[in-house]
């Protein structure tokens, strides 16, 4: 009897396609290039089910083209912006996602942004690289402390939830603006703001952890950088389209910030170029989940979603 068959349209983890190849007919992608829209639709051609990233915009034209074999569409991500899905729905297609696959790892990289950021960490490894460290000097390099600052946390989800209780052990105090304030028992202290402006004015560090909407786009805008104390520090591993460039950088030449820390860029990876220029900055290469246990994590979940789907099951992380 035919196998299903999963068409996976990137290159993942040696141990997501072993599994994706012991229990399927897995159409891989070993060279790991990103498909059109039309190379998609061929690939789907016979598919049972796509195993897809964020690379993929799954859009409602796209998906009137998939065939009628398709019964899931699994991403290997906890962001599903790049998936229409209520035309999946409406072809009868599951669309799931991986929440909470990446928690801690995205949670320790927010603090390394900010550390890096606070401390000055681009400034110092250039001088070290550069053979320019010429010995120690009491007012080289000075960063600032964390001890009695405040993080601002803006979306309270696992991710802002994983990073206020990192924070708290350095000794900042923790405040936040979700859309709904979370339980007593889950803020653990953190102070709710129910306006954004509120949580800006009283920010000394700003996360940014909440979800890529229509509404949040360049939510971090001229405007909100200008409510913020001087000196913050803005912090970002959520998507590159909440903040606005333009602004963020303006603001980092002019001092009204100290420092930013960036995993993530609007049109990654053709990121703004002025960032590379500034010192005042600390800038990954969108390494939120990048752990070899997060990504095999990140993708038994999505093949466990289409696992279920192919089995008549419901898929345990539908959208």
């Amino acid at each position: 009897m035919a196998r299903p068959v999963v068409f996976v349209t990137r290159k993942l983890p040696p141990a997501v396609e072993a599994r994706a190849a012991r229990d399927y007919d897995a159409r891989l992608n070993a060279d790991d290039r990103i498909y059109t829209a039309d190379e998609l639709a061929a690939g789907a051609l016979g598919a049972d089910a796509l195993l897809i990233c964020t690379s993929e915009k799954i859009t409602a034209g796209l998906v009137a083209r998939l065939p009628g074999s398709v019964k899931a569409v699994s991403t290997f991500s906890v962001g599903h912006e790049h998936i229409d899905v209520a035309a999946c729905r409406a072809r009868g297609i599951v669309a799931a996602n991986t929440p909470g696959a990446m928690t801690e790892a995205t949670a320790n990289i927010a603090m390394l942004l900010m550390l890096g950021a606070a401390r000055r960490g681009y400034e110092a490894q250039q001088m070290v690289r550069r053979g320019e460290w010429s010995g120690w000097t009491s007012t080289m390099l000075l960063g600032v402390d964390f001890s009695g600052r405040r993080l601002g946390i803006f979306g309270m989800g696992r991710i802002g939830r994983a990073v206020a209780q990192r924070a708290r052990g350095f000794g900042l105090t923790i405040h936040y603006h979700n859309r709904r304030r979370l339980p007593a028992g889950e803020e653990q202290g953190a102070i709710f703001h129910d306006s954004l402006d509120g949580l800006l004015a009283v920010s000394d560090i700003l996360s940014i952890n909440a979800p890529s909407s229509a509404e949040t786009r360049h939510v971090l805008n001229a405007a909100a950088i200008a409510r913020l104390p001087d000196g913050a520090i803005v912090v970002n591993t959520a998507r590159g389209d909440m903040v606005d460039d333009a602004a963020l950088i303006a603001a980092l030449k002019s001092g009204k910030l100290r420092a930013a820390g960036l995993d993530v860029f609007a049109g990654e990876p053709q990121l703004n170029t002025a960032y590379l220029d500034l010192p005042n900055t600390y800038l990954l290469p969108h390494l939120g989940s990048a752990t070899v246990e997060t990504r095999d994590r990140m993708g038994f979940m999505a093949l466990d979603n289409i696992d279920a789907v192919l089995q008549g099951r419901p898929a345990p992380h539908a959208l």
